[in-house]
C-alpha cells in the first residue's frame, strides 16, 4: 500500500504553478498491472490520447506491448517516431487529413499504420490515395453501438464490407467498435450493457467469416468495459486511461486498482475574504468540463469547497480561521486526466519525492511535422 503522502515533492519550492507532475514509477506499475488483466498482451491496444507522451509510448513499447490506438495525426506521428509496430488511427481521415495519413505511411516504414472508414465515399477516397501513391492501407469498418458519433450500424456494414472488400489500395482488416458511452460505475449494469453492445458486433464478425472473408479483427472498449471485455477471446482492447488515471475513474471504476500517477500542483496566491483561498488553478490548468465540484481534488485539502473558478484562478471555502496561507503547496488530482494533459506541452516528472525532469506532451499539438 502507497504511503499517505506518497505525491509529496521535497523540492516543491522550485517548481512554479500550475505544473503537470507526473510519477514515472506509478505509470510504470499502471502498465505491469493492465498486462496482468489479460490473458495475452498481444491483445492489448492501448489508447495515446491520455498521455500524448513518447515517452510513457516507449515505457509500453519496453514492456512488450506492440499495438497502439490514436485519434490524431500528430499522435499517430509521435507512435511513428517511437517505431510502434502496429498503430490504428482510430478516426476517419477525410479532406487533408487523408493526405497526411498517407504521408505518415510513406514517412514511418517501420510502423504499419490503418485507418477506419463508415461509408463507400471514404472508402473509394483512402483507395484512390493508395493507389495514387503506391502503397497498401489496412482499413477497418468503424461501428456504432451506441456512442451515436461516427460509424455505421453492425447490421449494415456486411453490405458496406462487400462493397468495398475489392477496392484496390486497401485491405478490410477487421471491425472498431467503442462504447464510449457505457461508464456505469455498477459492474453488473456495465457488464450487462457491455454483453449487449458486443454482441450484434460478433455476429457480424461470423457474418463476414461465413461469407467466405478473411476473419476479421475486432477491436472495442474503452478504459471503463476493459476488464470486461479482457475476458472475452479474440477481441482487441484499447483502455486508455490506466496510464495516469485519475479521480473520476478511480471513484467509478473500483475494480480497476490503477494508481493516480498525474497531478495538477498548484499554490494558494492570495487570501480574498475571510475562509476564503485563491488557488492558481484555473480552467487553463485542470480540464473544466464537468461541475465545479468534480473538476478536481487536492489530497492534502480535501475538504475545500469551490466557489468560483475563471482562467487563471480557483476560489474555495476553506472555513474560518483556517491554516492556509500565501504560498502553500495544494497536490490536486483530476477528475478527468485526458483534456487536462492537453492543457500543458510538458509534464514534470517527479522520481524519489524529486522533481527529475521533464516529458513533452509531445502530440497535444495538431501537428508535429506532417
Amino acid at each position: 500500500m502507497a504511503a499517505a503522502d506518497w505525491y509529496t515533492i521535497s523540492n516543491v519550492d522550485e517548481l512554479d504553478t500550475p505544473a503537470l507532475v507526473v510519477y514515472p514509477d506509478r505509470v510504470k506499475a499502471n502498465i505491469d498491472m493492465v498486462k496482468t488483466m489479460i490473458d495475452d498482451a498481444s491483445r492489448l491496444r492501448p489508447h495515446v490520447k491520455t498521455h500524448k507522451s513518447i515517452d510513457v509510448s516507449l515505457m509500453m513499447i519496453k514492456a512488450g506491448i506492440t499495438k497502439f490506438k490514436c485519434a490524431t495525426i500528430a499522435e499517430a506521428e509521435m507512435l511513428g517516431v517511437a517505431q510502434a509496430p502496429d498503430v490504428l488511427l482510430a478516426y476517419q481521415p477525410a479532406g487533408p487529413k487523408l493526405k497526411r495519413f498517407v504521408q505518415l505511411v510513406k514517412t514511418y516504414s517501420k510502423t504499419k499504420f490503418s485507418s477506419l472508414f463508415d461509408n463507400v465515399e471514404t472508402a473509394n477516397a483512402i483507395s484512390a490515395e493508395a493507389v495514387g501513391n503506391n502503397i497498401a492501407i489496412p482499413v477497418y469498418i468503424d461501428l456504432n453501438i451506441g456512442m451515436n458519433r461516427t460509424g455505421i450500424a453492425p447490421d449494415e456494414a456486411l453490405g458496406l464490407y462487400e462493397r468495398c472488400a475489392s477496392l484496390p489500395g486497401i485491405a478490410i482488416t477487421g471491425l472498431h467498435a467503442y462504447d464510449g458511452h457505457i461508464h456505469d460505475s455498477d459492474y453488473r449494469v456495465r457488464q450487462q450493457r457491455s454483453d449487449e453492445s458486443i454482441a450484434p458486433v460478433l455476429k457480424l464478425a461470423a457474418d463476414i467469416t461465413t461469407k467466405g472473408y478473411p476473419e476479421p479483427i475486432v477491436i472495442a472498449g474503452g478504459s471503463p468495459t476493459f476488464p470486461i471485455i479482457a475476458k472475452r477471446k479474440n477481441i482487441e482492447c484499447s483502455p486508455g486511461t490506466f496510464a495516469y488515471w485519475d479521480r473520476g475513474y478511480q471513484l467509478a471504476f473500483s475494480e480497476q486498482e490503477f494508481q493516480t500517477a498525474a497531478l495538477v500542483v498548484g499554490r494558494v496566491i492570495s487570501l480574498p475574504e475571510d475562509g476564503k483561498i485563491c488557488i492558481d488553478v484555473g480552467h487553463k490548468s485542470v480540464s473544466a468540463e464537468n461541475e465545479l465540484s468534480k473538476r478536481i481534488c487536492f489530497l492534502n485539502a480535501p475538504d475545500l469547497k469551490f466557489s468560483g473558478q475563471s482562467e487563471e484562478h480557483l476560489v474555495a471555502d476553506a472555513g474560518i480561521n483556517h491554516p492556509y496561507k500565501v504560498g502553500d503547496i495544494l497536490y490536486g488530482l483530476p477528475y478527468h486526466i485526458c483534456p487536462t494533459v492537453a492543457l500543458y506541452e510538458r509534464v514534470i516528472t517527479v522520481e524519489n519525492k524529486l522533481v527529475t525532469g521533464e516529458w513533452k506532451t509531445i502530440a497535444r499539438d495538431r501537428k508535429i511535422t506532417i
